[in-house]
């Protein structure tokens, strides 16, 4: 008997094309578009920055660095920015609890009139701040008649507490959605069960329902940081003269005075503060969500 050997077929080699043009075609748009409004940007400013009177140097680093106004303005930001941030803190999980587990009349309404601040602009909540709670605004009106007076008591709108007070009002709906879009990922048969079992409302809350909204709460307040920490618009229409911030400071020093290189230090150090903020919280995300796996993974 004999056995024949069949001969194996030799795979014929497939010759990839040494350069990905169709992964280039897809990649250098998008790419092209960062580096034109990102990139070119940024280094046009931190450029500008770098010029004097003579050509390049760091004297004009030195001297508004070195000024008393920008350490104000910088101290002033930063005040403002985390008293924003904490208040809309507060009250964004208060509202979003509220709207997630308290069943009320009207509570579809509430969350409608919420995503719509989403969609207005920062200088109408300041106007609308301005028409109720001004010197000649509707409420300090209703307290003169009322009480005879000359002139209301409320006069805080040209102070960092009106700044704050209207930044709150603004940013809030912006812990918000997050809050109420955590809040739904929890099951209900959870909830039930530790009520079942005698836990109090506010043992169910901080054991088991914060927990699971920690991430959303780190990202609402992430934003809301860096968003207060750039505001113009409020500290503007508001009218707090006093209220000089940094990029109140850019305005000032770039449109008004036309010290374009001052105005582009300035610029500089509120553009390395945001990315700096951004890489903490990317650090801090990260850091958090690889310890709910892990924590989740020893469970399991």
């Amino acid at each position: 008997m004999t056995t024949t050997l069949e001969r194996p077929e030799t795979a014929v080699p497939q010759h990839k094309d040494p350069i990905p043009w169709r992964r280039i075609g897809w990649t250098l748009p998008p790419l092209l578009l960062v580096l034109v409004f990102a990139v070119y940007p940024t280094a046009r400013v931190l450029t500008e920055s770098l010029s004097t009177g003579s050509g390049t140097g760091l004297s004009t680093w030195s001297s508004v660095l070195g000024s008393e106004l920008f350490r104000t303005a910088l101290w002033r930001t930063i005040q403002i920015a985390v008293a924003s941030t904490l208040g809309c803190l507060i009250l964004g999980t208060f509202l979003a609890l509220v709207l997630a587990f308290v069943p009320f009349a009207g509570s579809k309404v509430v969350g409608r009139l919420i995503d719509t601040v989403l969609a207005l602009p920062s200088f109408l909540i300041t106007l609308a701040f301005t028409f109720l709670y001004g010197t000649a605004g509707a409420v300090n009106a209703l307290i003169i008649r009322i009480t005879g007076d000359a002139s209301g008591p409320l006069n805080f709108l040209n102070t960092p507490f009106g700044v704050i007070a209207a930044e709150i009002t603004f940013f809030t709906p912006f812990v918000v959605r997050p809050l109420l879009a955590a809040f739904t990922q929890i099951p209900r048969e959870q909830l039930d069960v530790a009520a079942s079992l005698g836990a109090s409302p506010v043992r169910v809350l901080r054991q088991v329902v914060m927990p699971e909204a920690w991430p959303a709460l780190l990202a609402g307040g992430s934003l809301v940081l860096l968003m207060t920490l750039n505001e113009f618009g409020i500290v503007l229409f508001t009218g707090a003269k006093d209220v000089v911030t940094l990029p109140v400071l850019i305005y000032t020093r770039g449109i008004v005075t036309f010290d374009l290189p001052g105005a582009a230090v300035i610029a500089t150090v509120q553009v390395a503060l945001s990315l700096g903020l951004y890489c903490l919280y990317r650090f801090t995300f990260n850091r958090l969500m690889g310890g709910s796996r892990a924590a989740v993974d020893t469970k399991l």
